[in-house]
Parts: C-alpha cells; structure tokens; sequence
C-alpha cells in the first residue's frame, strides 16, 4: 500500500517471452512464458506513472503485448494488437511499450494478442492505483488471477476446434479446458495436491482483485464462510454490493472486499469452471480449482479437507452470487445521448458456399469473418481512412466502422448464436444501456446509471446495445474474448478519427519489423 504514497515516477519492466515446460496442475506441458513465470510479472503503478516495457521475443514466431482495458490516447500503436496496430515482434526481436493511464485506474491484465498465444501462458496482472479511489477503505491488495487450463497447446487445440464437422460431430464445438488454476496453482487427480494460499491479518480489510486471463469460461470465485463486496467493476467503482460469489467471465475483473473477522482458520478459496459452456464431456476435467486463505493460525495450518466436494452454506439470509444488473458506477448517471448508431449481428456458421465436409466452421459479425492482415497493420496500411462515417468491408475479412467525427456512439448487437460471448473494447469504456432476449425491435433503453466497463457478456440469442464516446482516435478492435471465437473471425475494428491518427509518430522501427 506504501506504493501510493510514492511521487510519479516511469517504472522499467523487461519481459523474455518463451517457450517452456511447466505443469500448473500437475501434468507437465509446453507453455509461453514471461521471465520463466505463469502467471507472468505483474505491473504495479500509480495512476501518474509512466510504464516502459521492454519485450523481447525468443519465440519461433511473431508476438504482441496487449494491455488490456487501458485508453492509450495519443499512443494506439503501443496498443499491441497485431496486424491491427502492429507487427508482431519478430523472433529474436526486441519492442519497447512506452504508454501512460490517462487517468485509468483500478485492476486489469496484459496478455499476448497473436493467434491464440496467450491460452499458453502469455499473461499477467496490471494494478493502477488512484490517489482518490471512489471505494470504500481497506488494508492490503491481493491479487486473484482464476483461469481455466488446458493441457494441449493452443494451436494444436485450435487446429481440433476446426476440425471438419466440428469436436464430437458438431460444428462450432469449444475445445473443453482440463481444469484452472488460481494463480498459476491447480489440481488434476491425484497429480497435484498443492494449493496457491495466503496468510492474512486477523480482523483487517482486504481487497482482492479477481481477474480472469482464461481462454473460454467464466469462473465462479468464492471464499468458504465469508460473504464478498464487490466494489470494482472492470476499473469502474461501483456503489457496494454484498456476494457469496462472483462469476468472472473472461477478461473481466472485480475487486471484492473481504473481512478476516471469522473464527481463525483455514478457509477454503474456490474458482468453479461454469460447465453450462460446455458443449461435450470431458471426463477428466478438474471442474473446481482451489486455494488456501488462512488468519489467526500457524503459516501452514490447512482447511478441512471433508470440506473440499461439501462447502459449507453461508448463514440463511445471507447474500446469493453477483447479479451484474445490481452494478452502479459511483456517482452514475444518465450517458449522453447517441449521435451515431452502428448495427451489428454475430453468428457462427459455415462460410456460404463451401464444402461443409471440408470446410472451418467460422465466426461472423455483419457477414464479415476477420483475418489478420499480413506484413501490415491496418494503422500502418491507414486501412478505411478515405472512407466516409459508416460501416465497410475491406478485403473481404477487415469489417470497419469508420467515425470521422466527435460522435457518441450506439453498437445495437444481435447475438444470433446459441453460445455466450464475452466482448471486449480496446481503447475505451462503454455504458451498457440495455438488452433482452431474442432480436433488437426498437427497444428505447432505460438510460438511469448504467453500468460502464470494458468487457460484458453477451447471452446466447438476446440482443444488447452498448454506447461509447468516439473521442479516441486510433484503430481499436471490438471482439469476443473466448481465444477460438476470435480466431474463428468473430472481431471487428472502429477507426475512430482517422485524421488525428494519420499523424502519430510511430517509431520507425516498428513500421520496418513489418517486412520481417
């Protein structure tokens, strides 16, 4: 906590992205790593620092570092989206990221933003404190990173997803996880019976910062005996809501506040894999990954282990897990009112007029299913920039909306899947006005205090609209964070005042990794 009390300062970070053997949970397997570590080094700044970090690349193929949830205004080619705002770094090469907050704060992650790089490691934690957080007080910062956990590597997993008919006879069919870890700690069978653990302070305060850098499902975190207050929403500040638990969707965060006032003991942490995703069985799945918070004891005193498949129920009354409809921003209030409005429909299907037998079953938004561009990024290439506001498909892979003026923007989205998509921002927050079941039929939202955030779950055949101020200029893609569904197409991009970002100055080096 002495952290927020330091002066502004740049903070040097150097990341070795490799190749490794590892084995989270137990079973050993080839992994991508940062400095040797799963989850990789976690930043930590104020709100007023700046953040340079050196990447070097010792992997047989490109890389990109991704910061997630941060606006990067001015600086959208440190966003580290490949063949979006850059080219990957070249094996044996080196990037530096040299970025500020711009008054971001609160907890979010950076990952690796190539192929799906970082299913297998590629991941850490980012914590931004603010001077004057607008949250309730507490003692000490815990990080909780819960992830689900596959033992093959992604691109062989990513190669049994397009597998002609689909996994187990059906198209579109998600590669099951093995199981999940609670920072980088899980359990599978009797391969290991070690758990992540804590030794806290009796009768303190404790935030702890939930983030999910999984690949496909969303998490539901509890801690035995203790009720939870979510206070953080995505670097939002909500208004305080009590929990038994809080389902993480993918790339999402939530700090909680949790109070050692119990008996002292050894309690258990629990991260339960939403099994509902799952579309076939898979036998051997650790469904429940599970840690150690301990106060008032010896350092390794442990929890009862008969507790471990019965957990013991909360007092009656007391709270049930996270409504996410129950999240108010601190000091919310009605979003400003739309000046452009964008429609959108998503849809997994086979491309029209190919082989099924033969053929990938891809992902689509606008008919459009996304592929990256090849030795150029669309900042670099200056891809939809002659082109007037609205919406255009470049290429046939590259869908665009193109806003070349000051806008606030609605995004009407009809889910037309039959699966749940976790879709995510880059560059900017959004409000969440409203959604429902089936299509979108002219629906006025309800524009009290919506929530604001970065990443939302989008349900499985319900429309939703979601609105934005188009104030950021740079490339910034907007697309579902399962790693299969963006590899199966299912992103697009907003380009977003294109004549202020035609004059960035990017580093040359940048633009001549491009070539190799």
């Amino acid at each position: 906590m002495s952290l927020v009390d330091e002066s502004p300062t740049t903070r040097y970070y150097d990341f070795v992205v490799e190749e490794a053997t590892g084995a989270p949970d137990g079973v050993e397997k080839l992994m991508l790593v940062v400095n040797g570590m799963y989850p990789g080094p976690t930043i930590e700044a104020n709100v007023d620092d700046r953040i340079v970090v050196n990447v070097t690349n010792r992997m047989p193929n490109v890389t990109a570092i991704h910061w997630h949830g941060l606006f990067q205004n001015g600086t959208n080619y440190y966003d580290g989206t490949d063949a979006i705002t850059q080219c990957g770094i070249p094996p044996g090469e080196w990037m530096v990221y040299n970025f500020t907050f711009d008054d971001w704060t609160g907890s979010t992650w950076w990952h690796a933003h190539v192929d799906t790089q970082y299913t297998d490691g590629i991941t850490g934690a980012l914590i931004v404190h603010g001077r004057n957080e607008s949250v309730p007080a507490y003692d000490e910062d815990l990080v909780i990173q819960v992830s689900d956990l596959y033992h093959g590597f992604s691109a062989d997993l990513l190669e049994y997803y397009f597998t002609p008919g689909g996994i187990d006879g059906t198209p579109g069919n998600e590669p099951v996880p093995d199981g999940g870890t609670i920072n980088g700690v899980g359990q599978y069978s009797s391969h290991n019976t070690s758990f992540f653990n804590f030794t806290l302070q009796p009768d303190k305060m404790y935030r702890l910062r939930i983030i999910n850098p999984g690949t496909f499902v969303p998490l539901a975190f509890s801690v035995d005996g203790h009720t939870l207050t979510v206070i953080e929403g995505d670097g939002t500040p909500v208004e305080p809501v009590e929990v038994s638990s809080v389902s993480v969707a993918v790339a999402q965060r939530y700090s909680v506040l949790l109070k050692t006032n119990q008996t002292a003991g050894a309690y258990w942490m629990r991260a339960a894999l939403d099994t509902t995703q799952f579309t076939y069985d898979n036998p051997g799945c650790q469904t429940e990954i599970r840690g150690v918070i301990r106060y008032g004891v010896d350092n390794d005193a442990m929890p009862d282990v008969s507790l471990l498949d019965n957990p013991p129920a909360l007092p009656s009354g007391s709270p049930g897990e996270l409504d996410t409809d129950n999240l108010v921003p601190v000091g919310g209030g009605p979003a400003p009112d739309p000046t452009l409005t964008v429609y959108f429909t998503m849809s997994m299907e086979y491309p029209e007029g190919e082989d099924e037998s033969t053929s990938r079953y891809l992902a689509f938004i606008n008919q459009t299913s996304w592929e990256p561009l090849s030795n150029t990024s669309s900042l670099f290439s200056h891809l939809g920039n002659s082109t007037p506001t609205g919406s255009s498909d470049f290429g046939g892979s590259q869908l665009m909306t193109t806003v070349n003026d000051w806008s606030v923007v609605d995004m009407i989205i009809d889910n037309l899947d039959d699966g749940d998509h976790p879709f995510h921002l880059h560059g900017y927050k959004f409000w969440i006005m409203d959604g429902g079941d089936g299509r979108w039929q002219g629906q006025t939202p309800n524009n009290t205090a919506p929530m604001f955030r970065d990443t939302v779950v989008i349900p499985a055949y319900n429309w939703m609209i979601l609105r934005f101020v188009a104030d950021n200029p740079g490339y910034w893609p907007f697309h579902c964070h399962i790693g299969w569904h963006m590899s199966a197409g299912l992103l697009f991009q907003f380009n977003i005042l294109p004549s202020k970002s035609a004059q960035f100055q990017i580093p040359q080096y940048m633009l001549d990794m491009c070539g190799r």
